[in-house]
């Protein structure tokens, strides 16, 4: 005869349960030890829940004076050899569903099916995690527990020893918190900053009078950051772009101030016009206003983009607000894309309001990710952008970001919220992939705004209410519109779970092939070209089209 813990028979299995959940497919596909994190995290939810329900219900049996569950079950040896076999096959059979599962969203996102499991990545991942978390428990309760004696102790009634201990328990678990996130964000800190006084290979400080750093730039060399030094050292030549579309060009003008540059984000602004001024950004027909990611850095496919359409015949300026990766400053500094942003575009706006009205370029702005949405954060609502810029190009908005959020909820009906329409398409315009913007037939005013969104981006589709509501983006199956063509029918809305499953995927956008996940450079001529018709013939477009579809993946990657 072998015994066993009840709560803990039954946490086990509970355990086990909600980690074949957490296998279950999700928007992009996940590698096996983010595959392993997860139902490492998972199974130790069901395993705490079951726990404590048990525990709870057992409880309650002995107050009410019934008879209650036994602590400890004794069971047959063969009964424990029993459940452990079970145990197995459906550990077995939910790898074997796993594998089959990720091979559905790799077909869905255009990649390469994978033989089998990896198992050593799985399970490495899946016992470090549940490993920690069962410490951290066991840990807590311990320390609720010398809560309760200590209360004992000094005489407080019984009474109140139970809610001492839970008290006590609570804590110490938001000390611990509070610690571990604080010396993770130390950590990441250090790191980042140290790369941001790096110098990507390849780029040197540039000795041409229309980018920012040199002798008679206000903005230093060093004080561009990584990304920004990256920004101003690359980009096409005139004679590149001359090659490519035919046409005579402009050696583009590029302006970039860094975060260490100046304190506050209006003196950065302040400089950031001043450059513009003096590499004549202002006298360029087209004059764009970007808002860059967490870490600094612009997607080169779209700024370069606008370079080759425009015959160079165009200014961007962007400055940093951060050298952190950017889901730092979506956790914990959501406010410093909004400042930038508003900073900038406030102070370039008004220095080109003051000019002559038939000398003025043509204003664009736009943003990627958090830089999405800071940009949009510098316009009270969509009718003051469509009245104020000549177009805006916003790709990957985060799920809370405005006006995306009302546009997105205001669109017309019957239009699927992964491919919305707007009032016909007149101001406003989503694209997932080229030809989307012509799918609408009516006309497009000027003032275009157009929004690059995936039905596969998980920045875009993460949000709390994903924790207790099915999401429009999952209404049915792909065939029938009830989801965007690229996710997989067999992804199912699970409470929590697929907020866990689409949080983790969030870092595995831009591990995906183009026109998928967090990856925008495949459409970013034909987005541009759209909102800022550039007048080139259509071999000219599909050339350039051809340069940018060739960078190479790491230049897609905000790293």
């Amino acid at each position: 005869m072998g015994s066993i813990r009840t709560a803990s028979l039954l946490g086990t299995l509970a355990g086990v349960a909600t980690a074949g959940l957490a296998l279950t497919p999700s928007l992009v596909p996940r590698p096996a030890m983010f595959q392993g994190f997860l139902a490492g995290l998972a199974f130790v939810l069901g395993f705490v829940v079951a726990a404590w329900l048990c525990a709870a219900a057992h409880n309650l049996l002995i107050r009410r004076r019934l008879p209650a569950w036994p602590a400890v079950l004794h069971l047959p040896v063969w009964l424990r050899w029993a459940v452990a076999a079970v145990l197995l096959v459906y550990a077995a059979a939910a790898g074997t569903l796993a594998v089959a599962w990720q091979n559905d969203v790799r077909l869905h996102v255009e990649m390469p099916p994978v033989d089998g499991p990896d198992l050593v990545g799985f399970l490495v991942a899946a016992l470090l995690t549940a490993g920690a978390a069962l410490g951290v428990r066991w840990c807590l309760h311990r320390v609720a527990a010398a809560a309760r004696r200590a209360a004992g102790r000094v005489g407080m009634p019984s009474r109140y020893a139970g809610p001492a201990g839970v008290m006590a328990g609570a804590l110490a678990a938001a000390l611990a918190a509070t610690v571990l996130v604080s010396a993770a964000l130390w950590g990441t800190d250090r790191v980042y900053q140290a790369r941001d006084a790096t110098t990507p290979a390849g780029i040197s400080e540039p000795a041409s009078a229309h980018r920012s750093a040199g002798a008679e730039s206000a903005a230093s060399w060093d004080g561009l950051g990584m990304q920004g030094r990256a920004f101003v050292g690359g980009g096409p030549t005139a004679s590149a772009i001359e090659a490519a579309t035919g046409r005579a060009a402009m050696e583009p003008v590029r302006v970039y101030v860094g975060a260490g540059q100046e304190e506050t984000m209006a003196a950065r602004a302040a400089i950031a016009v001043a450059e513009l001024k003096r590499t004549g950004g202002f006298d360029r027909s087209v004059l764009m206003v970007a808002t860059p990611t967490g870490s600094g850095w612009l997607e080169r496919q779209a700024v370069d983009s606008l370079e080759y359409l425009h015959s160079g015949d165009t200014a961007i300026v962007s400055m940093q607000y951060s050298y952190q990766p950017s889901w730092v400053s979506f956790l914990f500094h959501q406010d410093l894309p909004r400042d930038s942003a508003q900073a900038l575009y406030s102070a370039v706006a008004a220095e080109r309001d003051s000019m002559p009205a038939d000398k003025r370029p043509a204003l664009l702005v736009y943003g990627l990710s958090l830089g999405a949405s800071g940009m949009q954060s510098a316009f009270a609502d969509v009718q003051e952008l469509v009245d104020t810029v000549d177009g805006a190009v916003f790709s990957g908005a985060p799920n809370n970001s405005q006006p995306w959020g009302t546009l997105q909820a205001a669109r017309d009906a019957g239009s699927p919220v992964w491919q919305p329409v707007y009032q016909e398409g007149r101001t406003v315009r989503w694209l997932s992939n080229n030809g989307d913007f012509d799918a609408l037939a009516g006309p497009w005013d000027k003032g275009r705004v157009a929004y690059l969104q995936h039905g596969t981006d998980a920045v875009t589709w993460l949000s709390p209410r994903l924790i207790w509501e099915k999401p429009e983006w999952l209404a049915g199956a792909a065939a029938g519109g009830g989801r965007a063509p690229d996710v997989s029918d067999s992804m199912r809305w699970v409470p929590l779970f697929t907020y866990l499953q689409v949080a983790v995927d969030m870092f595995m956008g831009e591990a995906v092939p183009a026109s998928h996940g967090h990856n925008f450079g495949d459409v970013a001529v034909g987005a541009w070209n759209a909102v800022a018709p550039s007048g080139l013939d259509a071999a000219a477009v599909d050339r350039i089209q051809k340069i940018i579809a060739a960078y190479p993946y790491e230049d897609s990657v905000d790293n």
